[in-house]
């Protein structure tokens, strides 16, 4: 089981700075994404940045959502120390 999303802001550049709920941190970046059917309602920056938590993972105003293991594996926790 993967861990809990705790928090989710969207930074630079289409991508998302995540805290989990077992205290690791790490940035998803979203953009290769976005050429993907529903996601590329997600390019409207607007939009974009209306993340938030949902439950145990992500989700924009629009309905769109992640899986949470989807979310924890793609995260890259390296890059966190930049935010």
């Amino acid at each position: 089981m993967s861990p809990s999303v705790k928090s989710v802001r969207a930074v630079d550049n289409y991508q998302l700075m995540v805290e989990f709920d077992n205290n690791e941190q790490g940035v998803l970046n979203m953009a290769p994404y976005l050429d993907f059917d529903v996601f590329s309602k997600l390019k409207d920056r607007s939009l974009f940045n209306t993340v938030k938590v949902c439950f145990d993972t992500i989700e924009w105003d629009t309905g769109i959502d992640l899986d949470p293991k989807f979310v924890y594996e793609k995260c890259d926790k390296q890059a966190a120390s930049a935010y």
